[in-house]
């Protein structure tokens, strides 16, 4: 069979991951808290039909190799992992990440945690600060779940996260309390499970270590939490357009090259009459 037959495929192949996951973008171009994916591309192993000759000095002159190649394969999906604009909502509950970290939450109190930038989090009815899912926002230092007394009528919460609370006398009492952030060093290294929520990995973080610290942290390098705003996703729909085009017409061009290697064959078959 015909190489580019086979590169054509591989071609078509890869296009339909890039245009997979730009679609993917395009429909979370509204969630909160989403990254966005790229596609890239590399070459596969090419097949040599000569080798590289020595140049001999004042004899002769060097030759390069001849080698063809046999098509492309998908080298990564990687997460973009920039800030997305603030939207501002003037919601206490609603928190944004200002710099690097994440939100950590969590199904029970001591089980798994998971990592998220979606801030959208409200207090249940046993005045529990969770997510839009009923997961447990985690303080910092391991100080477990975050629960309000009830004695606060209000609460603010510093770029620190620490959470003030206002007692029915109108005092301004800081609690024990931080919204705990957690730095990681790859954040791209990160697994996504669904819901704005990601896995720590090996190749996140040394050892998959999680440690659930402050925030405005300057020694760790930890963002600002900034309440009453969201941040929202840092997909760019000009850019995505651009690249759904750019995709389209790759794997357009890849099916025009194995419709003419099919023909060629054909050509190839009707020798013999």
């Amino acid at each position: 069979m015909l190489r580019s037959m086979y590169s054509g495929v591989s071609g078509m192949r890869g296009f339909q991951t890039k245009l997979d996951v730009i679609g993917n973008n395009i429909a979370n171009v509204n969630t909160v808290g989403f990254k966005a994916g790229r596609v890239m591309f590399q070459d596969i192993l090419s097949q040599t039909m000569s080798g590289v000759t020595a140049p001999q000095e004042g004899t002769s002159g060097g030759v390069n190799a001849k080698q063809v190649g046999l098509g492309v394969s998908v080298a990564s999906i990687d997460t973009i992992h920039t800030g997305g604009s603030a939207m501002t909502t003037n919601v206490v509950t609603d928190l944004r990440i200002d710099g690097d970290g994440f939100f950590v939450v969590s199904p029970t109190d001591g089980g798994p945690q998971y990592l998220t930038r979606a801030g959208n989090f409200t207090l249940d009815a046993n005045r529990q600060l969770v997510n839009a899912d009923g997961m447990f926002v985690m303080a910092a230092d391991d100080a477990g779940i975050i629960t309000l007394d009830e004695t606060v009528t209000a609460f603010s919460i510093a770029q620190d996260g620490t959470i003030i609370a206002i007692d029915q006398n109108g005092i301004a009492t800081a609690t024990d309390f931080k919204v705990g952030v957690a730095k990681v060093v790859n954040p791209s290294g990160l697994e996504k499970v669904g819901g704005n929520l990601y896995r720590m990995t090996p190749n996140a973080n040394p050892e998959s270590e999680l440690v659930v610290s402050s925030a405005a942290d300057l020694e760790l390098g930890t963002g600002s939490i900034i309440s009453g705003q969201l941040e929202m996703s840092n997909v760019d729909l000009t850019n995505e357009f651009t690249e759904m085009i750019v995709a389209q017409r790759g794997f357009q061009a890849n099916s025009r090259i194995i419709t003419t290697s099919d023909e060629i064959l054909q050509e190839i078959v009707n020798l013999k009459r």
